[in-house]
């Protein structure tokens, strides 16, 4: 169980080694990076396994580890990147680095509730996150699947996994109002919804787009969102009226 103090906890290879002696407690190498390659395999009932996946080798592994948790540092650092999709590319970072021989899944579910405590977002306590990735594991392979194509190499896309992870988020959060009856999402989740929508285009997009990308989000807190972005120079507005278009700043047009 993470405690309370883990707030004050920061993301660090030795944190990492330490969630996997919680996860691997009784395993001879637990809190040990791998020593032997390992892969990730797909087994199909009837076929032959097929390689999904080859992670950072035993040798680059430490210096890996250590780029992940500097990385992850400074976006949590900086107002341009939401700090639940800094999150969501942590822990797919991680997975696709699989520094242990074994039990990284495991370890990929607490580094998600420690970093998720740090930020805020504790419905990890009262709902078991691992639960819902359990209950949706075609969805969560099929997910981690389409975002590592091309990762070694930094072409990978991030929005099959952040739509995922996102979903999983919301779901615990619906699951904890349906049983409280009277707990709302907490503040500056729904804020969080809008801006990983925002950080998903990769062009020109339109109101109408960021509502249909952001269930759950009444129309009023989109566009409160929206200007906010828009008085913080994260996003400029290239029309008038509600089909005008709106382009996230740094990016270019998609027409072009």
């Amino acid at each position: 169980m993470i405690h309370t103090g883990a707030r004050d906890l920061a993301i660090t290879p030795d944190v990492l080694k330490r969630l996997h002696r919680i996860a691997q407690e009784a395993a001879g190498d637990a809190g040990q990076w791998k020593r032997v390659e390992n892969e990730i395999v797909e087994l199909r009932q009837g076929r032959a396994p097929v390689i999904r996946f080859r992670p950072v080798s035993v040798a680059d592994t430490p210096a890996a580890v250590e780029e992940l948790c500097t990385l992850y540092r400074h976006a949590t650092t900086q107002d341009e990147v939401s700090r639940i999709v800094a999150v969501g590319a942590l822990v797919l970072d991680f997975l696709c680095i699989h520094p242990f021989r074994d039990g990284n899944g495991r370890v990929a579910r607490l580094l998600t509730l420690l970093a998720l405590y740090h930020h805020g977002y504790e419905v990890g306590r009262y709902v078991s996150l691992e639960r819902l990735v359990e209950e949706s594991k075609d969805d969560y392979y099929e997910s981690l699947r389409r975002s590592s194509e091309g990762w070694h190499d930094g072409r990978h896309d991030l929005l099959p996994w952040l739509n995922y992870f996102l979903g999983v988020i919301r779901r615990a959060y619906r699951e904890f109002e349906e049983r409280t009856g009277q707990v709302k999402t907490p503040r500056g989740a729904k804020t969080a919804l809008v801006a990983a929508a925002v950080e998903g285009f990769r062009g020109d997009f339109t109101l109408a787009q960021l509502e249909r990308a952001c269930p759950g989000v009444s129309r009023d807190m989109v566009r409160r969102v929206l200007r906010d972005f828009q008085r913080a120079g994260r996003v400029v507005c290239l029309g008038r009226g509600p089909g005008a278009s709106w382009r996230r700043k740094g990016t270019t047009s998609s027409k072009g």
